[in-house]
């Protein structure tokens, strides 16, 4: 064995702020699904989803742990900084959804009918899935780029992580579309679905080809300037989308403005009609403040390279 060769595994991932955070997530991940199996449970849409959420999490960690100790992500052809803040920020919103829609749907203040042990354990399974979802925030928080800091990775600024919040609000969207939402009633509606579909694909588009280091491959326009003029015509998609779904659907000429009493709950397409309206309004913010971020960006690169002391 050569001795001058060094140390096989990366200290760093152990011996660091942000090794610590990770051995955290992976403990917090352990837990919650070592309880929730044997005795806290889950049931439904609702439970399926925390758990799938919980475990994927906790896979996608154990991966990215194992190859940056062994510094095996070396051979793989991907940009590792901007893969693993990208997962960080992914996995965020996936506890802090999980850590809300679990209690919300399984916690009760009162004993349910296999005792009290099982109210425990879910409670402990929310407090540690809480504490999980921390666990990833300050990964998040020690990989995002500072100013007057070097940027490792595009996925570590604002408008980077923005890109994986616009992501996961569009998957929302499409759950509450694909739950009864009544969307092809009108061609309105099909439109706004389209212009769903199509800038989700666009925000993939960019995360895929920074995670894969194809920044270069638009060779007709800098990379940062293709981010830019994706996230305008995104801004003005979601725009549309935002007034004319809310017309079609809750205006009395082709909808109801007020839920049916009718309607059954958890089943009621009014209620998937609002969640889509919601979260078109979210979504458009987001669009806008990654625009506006990635404007002040370019502004200050600018300047930094025009100074005559550089």
């Amino acid at each position: 064995m050569d001795s001058q060769a060094g140390a096989y595994l990366n200290k760093r991932a152990l011996c660091s702020p942000l090794g610590a955070a990770r051995l955290c997530q992976l403990a917090m991940g352990c837990a919650v699904i070592a309880m929730v199996t044997h005795s806290a449970g889950y049931s439904g849409s609702h439970g399926v989803f925390c758990m799938a959420a919980w475990c994927f999490c906790f896979a996608m960690t154990i991966v990215v742990f194992f190859l940056d100790a062994t510094r095996l992500y070396s051979c793989l052809p991907i940009s590792w900084d901007n893969l693993t803040v990208t997962c960080a920020a992914f996995a965020t919103l996936m506890f802090v959804t999980a850590s809300v829609v679990y209690p919300l749907f399984f916690v009760r203040s009162e004993c349910p009918y296999a005792g009290c042990d099982v109210r425990n354990f879910r409670i402990a399974v929310t407090v540690c899935s809480i504490l999980g979802a921390l666990a990833y925030g300050a990964e998040v928080a020690l990989c995002r780029a500072r100013p007057g800091q070097a940027v490792v990775g595009y996925m570590a600024t604002a408008s980077g992580l923005l890109k994986v919040v616009q992501g996961f609000v569009a998957c929302i969207i499409f759950g509450a579309l694909a739950n009864g939402s009544e969307y092809s009633r009108y061609a309105a509606t099909i439109f706004c679905v389209v212009v769903y579909a199509f800038c989700f694909a666009l925000t993939a588009l960019v995360v895929v080809m920074t995670v894969c280091g194809r920044t270069k491959a638009v060779r007709c326009l800098p990379f940062d300037r293709f981010v830019v003029v994706c996230t305008l015509l995104e801004v003005l998609l979601y725009l549309s989308a935002s007034v004319v779904w809310p017309v079609f659907c809750f205006d009395p000429k082709y909808g109801s403005p007020w839920r049916p009493s009718s309607c059954p709950q958890g089943k009621c397409p009014w209620d998937s009609k609002l969640v889509v309206a919601v979260f078109s309004f979210v979504n458009f913010g987001l669009y806008v403040a990654d625009l506006v971020y990635s404007q002040t960006i370019r502004y200050t690169a600018s300047r930094v390279r025009t100074n005559p002391r550089l």
